[in-house]
Order: structure tokens, then C-alpha cells, then sequence
């Protein structure tokens, strides 16, 4: 079967849903992914608006891998970054240049929209080693520190009148 790569545009809910299902079977970790699912209009949105990118990658008419990326508009000069948010291949597809190709053609996405460049985090477990070794295939590792500031806290106070 050949590899077919596809950008989702706002009318390809039904493939942004598979997407989501073959995300949480990639990851393990369905419920994030299709435990509390958006609605198609929700999707709908975000595939039609300008800082989402989606593209599936298609065996067979069947999602076997995909990127969610964001693009972010810069500041201080009139240019992007994408962020790959995810991507992941199914296990029976890897090892087949499905994430090279659909880093390939997200190039090609970035490169219309303007971006200078594309940048993804990767966690250093041992099960994260095989998309360590893609990028630093692909790319320049930077070595840096990545911080998660909690906004639930900061909202509840503000909510209440909290300092």
C-alpha cells in the first residue's frame, strides 16, 4: 500500500477523529485522546483557523500516523515557528520513514506560512530513544530546560479574590 499524506483541512473531522483514536493507541493513552473528544465544530475550527496544522498519515484510507502542530507568530521580526505538538506512527507502521515524510511535508506547510524554522521537545526515557534519534536525524539537539507552570491555581485565586 502507498503512503498517502494528508492535510486536514475544516471539513476532515472524520479523519482529525481518527487521528485522535490513533494518537491514544500510539501513546497508550487513550483516555487523553478520546476520553473527553471535542466536538466537530470545535474541530472544525481549529482545522480551519491559522495556528493549527493537522496532517495524517494514510495507509489504505486508514490514519497509521500524524503531526498536531502549532505555528506561532513571532514578535519581534515578521516570521513563525512551527512546534510539532505530536506525532506518532502506529507500532505495526514504524521503522517504514512515515515520521520523516510527515515531517517532510510539514516542512513544505511551514515554508508557505512564512516559518523559519520547526521545533519539537522530546522526553529521555528509554521508549522515547527511537524519536530522539529521528530528530537529532533530522535537526540540531539543543539541550534546555522545559518548565510547566500550573494555571488552574493562579485562576481559582484571581476567581476568588485570592493574592
Amino acid at each position: 500500500m502507498s503512503l498517502v499524506i494528508h492535510h486536514l483541512a475544516p471539513d476532515d473531522i472524520g479523519l482529525m477523529e481518527s487521528m485522535l483514536v490513533m494518537f491514544g493507541e500510539a501513546f497508550g493513552d487513550m483516555d487523553t485522546y478520546t476520553g473527553n473528544r471535542p466536538h466537530a465544530s470545535y474541530l472544525g475550527r481549529l482545522l480551519g483557523g491559522d495556528s493549527f496544522i493537522a496532517l495524517a498519515a494514510l495507509k489504505g484510507g486508514k490514519v497509521v500516523g500524524g503531526i498536531a502542530a502549532y505555528e506561532l507568530r513571532k514578535f519581534e521580526q515578521e516570521r513563525s515557528e512551527v512546534y510539532i505538538y505530536d506525532l506518532a506512527v502506529l507500532e505495526g507502521h514504524r521503522r517504514e520513514g512515515i515520521a520523516t515524510e510527515l515531517i517532510s511535508n510539514l516542512k513544505g506547510v511551514a515554508a508557505k506560512r512564512g516559518a523559519y524554522v520547526i521545533f519539537v521537545q522530546a522526553d529521555q526515557g528509554i521508549e522515547d530513544e527511537p524519536a530522539i534519534a529521528l530528530y537529532t536525524k533530522l535537526g540540531v539537539r539543543e539541550n534546555i530546560l522545559h518548565f510547566d507552570i500550573a494555571v488552574e491555581e493562579a485562576h481559582n485565586k484571581a476567581k476568588h479574590g485570592d493574592r
